[in-house]
């Protein structure tokens, strides 16, 4: 398989430009930095992630780890702003959730435009500091390389905030 036909369709309907990257099978994001010789702050690593009930998109570095609590207090900050009811549990979704609900990627995989599932995208600030990452595009084998320029287009309502920790 190569780039989930998904993701290409997506991105040839918006006329991104973005660069498609074979490479050797990788499950994890420090892996594909390795792989690809490139630093681990420039590759994006995507999360699934729960909120109560409902679900999102997280996208961090790979030089990073997820912070439930900053994630928690920023949406909540930014619910409250939007008069809406605040989020109480964050956990990540099951593989079992991902296999039904995010159709034509595989798991582990995932890109990182929640709008293509109808999923809020969030992007950590460290993200945005880049000219371009490289992001998972929906198979273990390719990686679709994208300026934040792009990035933001793509993903209408992208909300960015401070939402990961430097990995010890």
């Amino acid at each position: 398989m190569a780039i989930s036909k998904k993701l290409v369709n997506f991105l040839k309907k918006e006329k991104a430009k973005y660069k498609d990257i074979e490479h050797k099978t990788v499950y994890t994001a420090y892996d594909k930095s390795q792989t690809l010789k490139v630093p681990e702050k420039i590759i994006g690593k995507t999360l699934v992630i729960k909120m109560d009930r409902n679900y999102a998109i997280a996208l961090i570095s790979a030089d990073q780890i997820f912070d439930k609590v900053k994630f928690k207090k920023a949406e909540n900050l930014r619910r409250k702003m939007a008069k809406q009811k605040p989020i109480k549990k964050i956990d990540f979704v099951s593989e079992t959730w991902m296999k039904k609900n995010l159709k034509g990627v595989k798991v582990g995989a995932t890109p990182p435009f929640g709008n293509l599932w109808g999923l809020p995208t969030f992007v950590d600030k460290s993200l945005l500091k880049n000219r371009k990452i490289i992001v998972s595009g929906g198979d273990y084998n390719f990686s679709i390389e994208i300026s934040l320029a792009n990035l933001k287009k793509l993903i209408p309502g992208l909300i960015t905030g401070n939402i990961s920790k430097k990995r010890k």
